[in-house]
């Protein structure tokens, strides 16, 4: 039996040793994750006392992040705005700037009962985070991996979301069905280039799949898909809503010009990086319906 605060010392100068950016803040999150509390919590449990068991599933668990393997694929979750997600191997991480995705479009605003189709769902972050969030709207979620729309799925029924958001799997919108239209179309599809992808940390490179992650064409032939696609699929004031490359905003400009659409706006990150890109069917109305 050895006391956390030991333990949390010892995981912290392992991780640190193995190169961890944040040893320390690693450290803590596998720890918290074991024993199922938040991680504040350790620090009102110095003393306690972690038995044998529970400590032969830590080490595996700091074995597996010390060689790089995503502290969300080890611990098997990550916070998603206001919900928790099942998070494993089969699908993209969810990321912040995702997030940041979601709060442009539920500032744009969409209508009451929005029609929502959110492309390469991956996890179902994005379609779960709105139906959790706006009980009125209807979402069809879309997927080309059936091993990415299983745990959609999972994460769908682990949430109470199953009878809100429906699936389907397909590329893109050739998912959706025909006579379907939406009053938004959203996406967080691959992007990184080639050389983005080969100097993408180890984390990424070597364990999120690369169906997720990398696009042809620069990292924009999804991206144009998309909204070549989404143009004869949206309601009347409808728009697409995506998350982009920071090198990506030019082109895409020019792509739904060519392809007609009469209102586009690139949309800068936290970071102040041009991370997204939204396009109107039509021009918003004066009072403003635009993120």
């Amino acid at each position: 039996m050895r006391p956390l605060l030991e333990i949390l010392k010892k995981t912290t100068a392992f991780l640190e040793g193995r190169g961890l950016e944040n040893p320390r803040l690693e450290a803590e999150l596998l720890l918290a994750a074991a024993l199922h509390c938040k991680r504040l919590d350790l620090y009102l449990q110095f003393e306690r006392p972690l038995d044998e068991e529970r400590l032969t599933h830590l080490r595996d668990w700091v074995r597996r992040r010390a060689a790089r393997e995503p502290l969300q694929y080890i611990t098997g979750e990550t916070s998603f705005r206001q919900i928790t997600l099942k998070c494993d191997a089969r699908a993209l991480i969810p990321r912040p700037e995702t997030e940041e995705l979601i709060a442009h479009i539920l500032a744009s605003p969409p209508p009451e009962n929005a029609h929502i189709a959110d492309l390469g769902t991956g996890t179902g972050a994005i379609a779960l985070a709105l139906a959790h969030e706006k009980p009125t709207y209807t979402l069809t979620a879309t997927d080309i991996s059936s091993d990415a729309l299983a745990l959609a799925h999972e994460n769908a029924h682990r949430l109470s979301l199953e009878t809100r958001v429906k699936f389907a799997q397909g590329s893109w919108l050739d998912a959706l069905a025909p006579q379907e239209k939406y009053d938004i179309i959203t996406s967080n599809p691959p992007y990184l280039t080639e050389t983005e992808l080969a100097t993408a940390q180890h984390e990424v490179a070597q364990h999120e799949p690369h169906l997720a992650l990398f696009a042809p064409e620069n990292g924009l032939s999804a991206l144009k898909t998309i909204l070549t696609q989404a143009k004869t699929k949206l309601r009347p004031n409808g728009f697409v809503a995506l998350e982009t490359g920071i090198a990506h905003a030019q082109p895409l400009i020019t792509h739904a010009k060519a392809v007609g659409y009469e209102y586009h706006k690139a949309i800068k990150d936290l970071q102040g990086h041009q991370r997204f890109f939204f396009a109107w069917v039509k021009s918003p109305s004066p009072n403003g319906n635009t993120p």
